[in-house]
């Protein structure tokens, strides 16, 4: 069975080209497996990955069913699962800190998805290394969730997560303390032409990108805030770049935590060791709602904080 899918370029998007444009549109897939795929414009004439990508143009896109077996012999259990919830067709994790998505050649083994396939069965859908994969997490965030089990899942959670239909809220660690109770950030993200791994908010270009922030604590004597961001869009690095542009980088955040100028102005001596310890962002994916893509029922997935960011609250709380 194919899956059919269509893309209209906006006026928001990047003019790049083809495959990147669909490589942006399609990330649970990748760019030499995207041309693979039997693309062409909505009118039936054949296209180049390679040529640029216009203003109105129609892509249609012909994924076929995965036909190769998911390998199972790099299978690997070295950490517990923490499972929320699991059916036939999908199943939810609590995603620990440190830990990989799926293997890349800096990581051939101790990965998220290795460990789910020495538990259970993921769809072939999303490809030989990603298998089940509909959405992301970096490697230092931790938080809930969800992977397709079923071929019909995957097919559902990548239209749910493509329109952006659930719910989506973190918690972050930040520095600063805002004048504000909550507020709205939006402005268009677009990878950094100075540093491909990070992302940056441009004025023209890039993709649109909404995050709506409230402060849950604020620690005046630490300078340090406890916020909960919710998601309506999902671009790469969203919150972590939204916060750091509008003065609120998450702590211990490598890339846009500016840790170094930081660290300076922190007199607890706790909080100072715990800040030089680590060096993996303080966000966490706590909550996911969305509607099962089978079944129809509402679902609403919540994961208590990792251990070092409730260690991190305790030393905050004590100041």
């Amino acid at each position: 069975m194919v899956q059919i899918r269509e893309f209209t370029v906006s006026d928001t998007d990047e003019i790049v080209r083809l495959d990147k444009f669909l490589s942006a549109n399609m990330p649970e897939f990748s760019r030499s497996e995207i041309q693979k795929f039997n693309v062409k414009r909505q009118n039936g004439s054949d296209v180049k990955f390679s040529e640029k990508i216009r203003i109105g143009d129609v892509f249609v896109v012909e994924i076929p069913d995965a036909q190769t077996e998911i390998a199972t012999d790099n299978i690997s259990t070295d950490f517990d699962l923490d499972i929320l919830f699991e059916d036939d067709d999908i199943i939810v994790i609590n995603k620990p800190r440190g830990v990989v998505m799926y293997p890349s050649a800096g990581n051939k083994t101790g990965t998220l998805v290795q460990n789910i396939l020495a538990h259970t069965h993921l769809s072939a859908l999303g490809g030989n290394v990603r298998p089940g994969v509909v959405h992301r997490l970096d490697k230092d965030t931790s938080g809930v969730m969800v992977f397709a089990k079923s071929d019909a899942a995957f097919r559902g959670l990548v239209k749910i997560f493509s329109e952006h239909d659930l719910t989506r809220k973190y918690i972050a660690f930040v520095w600063g303390i805002p004048n504000w109770e909550e507020a709205d950030i939006t402005g268009n993200i677009a990878r950094s032409s100075r540093n491909r791994q990070k992302m940056t908010m441009v004025k023209s270009g890039g993709k649109p990108a909404h995050t709506e922030v409230s402060v849950v604590n604020a620690w005046s004597r630490a300078g340090v805030s406890q916020m909960r961001c919710t998601l309506f869009t999902g671009r790469t690095h969203q919150i972590r770049v939204h916060l750091s542009a509008h003065g609120f980088p998450v702590l211990c955040d490598p890339l846009y935590g500016r840790g170094s100028a930081k660290l300076g102005t922190v007199k607890d001596p706790d909080l100072l060791e715990f800040l030089k310890e680590h060096d993996g962002q303080m966000l966490h994916a706590e909550v996911l709602e969305f509607v099962h893509p089978v079944t129809g029922k509402k679902m609403k997935f919540k994961a208590k904080m990792p251990d070092d960011m409730m260690e991190l609250k305790y030393i905050l709380e004590e100041i």
